[in-house]
């Protein structure tokens, strides 16, 4: 069965270190801080990378956000939507708690927890996911409609 996002550019993966991918799904965290500005708008696959960033769990906000939450990596984990990329004018507040200095912040809205993690390889930078990664993603969201 061929997923109604399988189609060329229709969806990529977005490998992000826990426990930010926690605090995004927790719905907390609406911006990823990347170093580089990102042209792809649409769906992401929440790709939870095989590395816990150990400093970032004694951040009180992060700790706050992903009390009682399971920390899976080296899984797709949710999907969410990219809706923008930008910066925060210099010397501006920050757009966001989560915004970090001097990065590209890209907008998350939307963003869905799968019920079971999906094992999959992520990558740097934005990917494109196999059919069958798709497949088991969707099938887990019967109901999703882009």
């Amino acid at each position: 069965m061929t997923s109604p996002l399988s189609a060329p550019d229709t969806i990529r993966g977005i490998t992000i270190k826990q426990p930010w991918t926690a605090c995004i799904l927790a719905g907390a965290k609406t911006i990823e801080n990347r170093p580089r500005l990102w042209s792809w708008r649409g769906w992401v696959l929440l790709h939870a990378g095989q590395r816990i960033d150990r400093p970032a769990l004694r951040v009180p906000l992060v700790a706050r956000t992903i009390r009682g939450r399971d920390l899976t990596t080296g899984a797709v984990i949710g999907i969410a939507r990219l809706v923008d990329c930008h910066q925060d004018p210099e010397g501006s507040e920050p757009c966001t708690p989560w915004a970090q200095d001097g990065t590209w912040h890209l907008v998350i809205e939307d963003a869905q927890e799968l019920p079971l993690p999906v094992p999959a390889a992520g990558q740097l930078g934005p990917w494109k996911p196999t059919e069958d990664l798709l497949g088991r993603v969707f099938q887990q969201l019967p109901d999703f409609r882009p």
